[in-house]
């Protein structure tokens, strides 16, 4: 249906004029000048096809019309307004819905996340674990995790924690009848693989090692599976720092040697930039970057396995 309406800006700068019955208030409430009500009030006049106000010299009177336009003016104000403020209060609780990577998720946010249900118990988190680049104009999602170089359109990404790139296998693997001491070792054990860009050829070449064919072992889609792979002892995994963050400290994994390469890609949180105000997208922003900042002190105050 359409709707015959004039603009609301007309509407506010009426309503206030009328009930203070002076421009001069009217223009201080609103935070305009006076011209600016005078105005406005006059395009509406024109758009009605009708006066509003009597302008006398000391005095601004409403006239028959604007007597009988006035309360239907204000409660419409009054219910958008009202509306309005529910809609805030509703965003300050509920549901939340956060897109990331499975891998993420798998092995370092569902662990975390009961800290955010404690802080905020108004505040249901709906995780999304998809692989894919969130589309916000499409899809119901309130802010991702994203891994990449932070450069997407449209969005506004902060860059939450970066990663380094290791070996690590079982601990029961560091020893046996084919131990690991040096990265040549790694020729008689099962290498595993992801699809990451930075991979056992890139290694190899940093540890200085020749003559390994860097093709063979399983690979895995999903970065957590390699992981679990690796826990379970089936071969070493060239793995994410931040993924494998957990396993290392409970022991589940070791990290091998000493050569480390520095991941060109970070994680970021990513919304539009207008999302970044809203209520429950701060708090979470905000309550996942203090667990980023957590996870670093706890990083550095650990002493990993290296050989």
């Amino acid at each position: 249906m359409s709707r015959r309406l004039p603009p609301l800006n007309a509407l506010r700068a009426f309503e206030a004029a009328a009930r203070h019955l002076s421009f001069t208030k009217a223009a201080e409430e609103l935070h305009v000048t006076q011209a600016a009500i005078s105005h406005q009030i006059k395009g509406l006049e024109e758009w009605l096809a009708m006066p509003l106000f009597r302008r006398m010299n000391r005095a601004l009177i409403l006239t028959e019309a604007g007597q009988a336009y006035l309360p239907s003016v204000k409660d419409a104000l009054d219910t958008l307004a009202h509306a309005t403020e529910r809609l805030f209060r509703r965003d300050q609780a509920g549901s939340l819905t956060v897109s990331t990577m499975p891998s993420l998720a798998a092995k370092w946010l569902v662990m975390r996340l009961g800290r955010f249900q404690a802080l905020h118990p108004d505040i249901d988190v709906l995780l999304q674990s998809n692989p894919q680049i969130t589309d916000f104009a499409q899809q119901d999602v309130d802010v991702a995790i994203r891994f990449g170089l932070g450069r997407w359109p449209g969005v506004r990404a902060e860059r939450l924690m970066k990663e380094d790139i290791f070996p690590v296998c079982a601990p029961y693997m560091l020893k046996g009848p084919k131990p690991l001491r040096t990265p040549d070792d790694l020729r008689h054990h099962t290498l595993l693989h992801d699809d990451y860009m930075i991979n056992w050829t890139n290694w190899f070449e940093a540890a200085g090692v020749t003559g390994i064919d860097v093709t063979r072992g399983p690979r895995y889609t999903d970065s957590a599976l390699l992981i679990q792979a690796a826990t379970d002892g089936q071969g070493i995994a060239l793995a994410r720092e931040v993924l494998v963050a957990d396993d290392l400290a409970a022991g589940r994994l070791v990290r091998l040697f000493t050569v480390t390469l520095p991941g060109d890609y970070a994680y970021y949180v990513v919304a539009p930039h207008h999302y970044f105000a809203r209520p429950k997208v701060k708090a979470f922003r905000d309550w996942i970057f203090s667990e980023a900042e957590r996870y670093a002190v706890e990083t550095i105050s650990q002493s990993p396995t290296k050989m």
